[in-house]
């Protein structure tokens, strides 16, 4: 093969004054981006994938990593990014793939969405000195049942039935995401976290893991089209079951976990042998209609003695409205909308830059949808995919929502560099990566604490915010568009989001 046309996408210095020639970038990189030739480093700027993993190692201060923003000659049509993309695939004759979600700058409509704050007519409220609750209920809502005038003389006994729920202390839970696609010990931290927080980890479509179970009380497992560890035990040792019908990141692809990341743990909890290949398919072929969805999701809640919630998962697409109502009438009592923004151990570039909606647009088509039809407290929306802060979680509340996933704000919280490279199961800060040296990496005890502070200080800020609006409770904020403002959003963007423009 010719000399490779794929310029480095990395430039990386070295501060010879600075450095020690100790060897630490050589031991910690993955990539074998530097090796010790003397007395001299020697780089090999092509492997870089921009981790950061040796700046931050490196004891003297000595390395600097930075992106090289363009090569050759600007084009506005053949832009750089398009360019080494064909080089890649004519050097590979592959579809790319890569990690976490797409890194296109398409435009976020959360952004261009303003909270509104009360000012002298109606009082806000102090958040440091006056109750604020964040508590949520995610499952069906008991139905309310209406007392004519002809029944009021009459002796009345009311008696609430609910139906499986979960209560969580924040809104917000732990997105799906596997074992085997993350390390034992990122699942560790999350299960540990959750626990603290009074919230809830999914453990993804790769089963549980037999130190995951006694964090039973706070795991939501998955029942996804490869069924990997599904079994009567696996539904029982958890607060919630998700059957996952479709992931944002790429909608109607299955999931491929490579024979090598498949070691003697992953293979006892997926139920397959030592180094196979884990593939999911991309339907399941068991479900080909809300019929068949029905009998799947009734089949789950009779296995449980209808005593967890089942949720379904679908991406965001362009009929999402639609299937989501057929959704609310096979049983489920929550259905989690995954945006094409969120992320993913490894999908088709193609696919995660160009398939799938925001979930901002999905979930305010959804709530309308149901809410026109009856149905809205029949089942919980989850949002998820891309959600950064408190301020999305709150702006996707007050367009539908009940409660929000987060998944890589998670890992960033724990350390991720979002270098993108989880799909070669080298990450070097031992989040995605069943590598046992890598892994070491992760400091659980570490990562809890920074994941446990990053909600801890999400829940100031939504008290905060919701101080401002007047509001007490979070609950007074769901669908309540009426305190948003679309700021550079066209006429259309707004009568999707069902919100006005800001000054109207």
């Amino acid at each position: 093969m010719n000399r490779s046309l794929v310029p480095p996408e990395f430039k990386i210095e070295i501060d010879d004054s600075k450095c020690i020639i100790c060897g630490t970038c050589v031991r910690e990189c993955p990539f074998e981006v530097f090796k010790i030739i003397g007395e001299r480093i020697e780089i090999n700027e092509r492997n870089c994938i921009g981790c950061m993993r040796c700046t931050y190692m490196c004891p003297t201060g000595a390395l600097w990593v930075s992106r090289i923003e363009g090569y050759g000659k600007p084009h506005g049509t053949w832009t750089y990014r398009i360019r080494r993309d064909i080089w890649r695939m004519a050097e590979t004759g592959s579809a790319i793939l890569s990690g976490t979600g797409t890194d296109l700058e398409h435009p976020n409509i959360l952004d261009r969405i303003l909270i509104d704050a009360c000012q002298v007519t109606r009082p806000p409220i102090d958040p440091l000195r006056e109750p604020i609750e964040l508590k949520t209920f995610i499952g069906r809502r008991p139905p309310l049942e209406i007392i004519t005038e002809s029944r009021i003389n009459t002796e009345l006994e009311l008696e609430t039935i609910t139906e499986a729920f979960l209560e969580l202390e924040i809104p917000v839970m732990f997105a799906a995401m596997s074992y085997g696609a993350l390390s034992l010990e990122t699942h560790k931290t999350l299960a540990r976290a959750a626990k603290i927080l009074g919230t809830y980890m999914n453990c993804g479509e790769g089963g549980v893991h037999e130190e995951i179970k006694k964090y039973k009380d706070n795991i939501i497992v998955q029942v996804a089209s490869g069924r990997f560890g599904v079994s009567k035990e696996y539904l029982e040792n958890a607060a919630a079951v998700e059957i996952k019908i479709g992931q944002g990141a790429k909608p109607g692809i299955g999931g491929h976990l490579p024979g090598e990341k498949v070691n003697e743990e992953i293979s006892k909890t997926r139920m397959i042998p030592v180094g196979t290949d884990a593939l999911s398919p991309a339907p399941h072929h068991d479900i080909y209609s809300i019929e068949d969805l029905t009998m799947l999701v009734t089949a789950i809640k009779e296995a449980t003695d209808y005593r967890k919630p089942v949720f379904v998962k679908i991406a965001a697409v362009h009929d999402v409205a639609a299937i989501a109502s057929g959704i609310a009438r096979s049983g489920a009592d929550a259905i989690v909308i995954d945006s094409f923004k969120g992320g993913t151990a490894a999908s088709p570039k193609i696919v995660k830059d160009n398939v799938g909606i925001p979930v901002e647009l999905a979930i305010p088509a959804v709530d309308d949808r149901l809410r026109e039809e009856g149905i809205r407290e029949e089942v919980s929306l989850i949002a998820s995919g891309g959600i950064r802060t408190s301020a999305d979680v709150m702006k996707i509340i007050a367009l539908g929502a009940d409660a929000a996933y987060i998944g890589t704000a998670a890992l960033i919280a724990m350390g991720c560099h979002m270098c993108q490279a989880c799909h070669t199961g080298k990450c070097p800060w031992g989040i995605a990566t069943q590598d046992p040296e890598l892994r070491k990496r992760l400091d659980i005890d570490a990562a809890v604490e920074r994941v446990v502070n990053l909600l801890n200080a999400w829940k100031i800020e939504m008290k905060e915010i919701l101080g401002a609006l007047g509001m007490d409770s979070i609950e007074g904020l769901r669908s309540n568009r009426e305190r948003l403002r679309g700021f550079g959003l066209d006429e259309v963007t707004l009568n999707v989001l069902g919100i006005k423009p800001a000054g109207r």
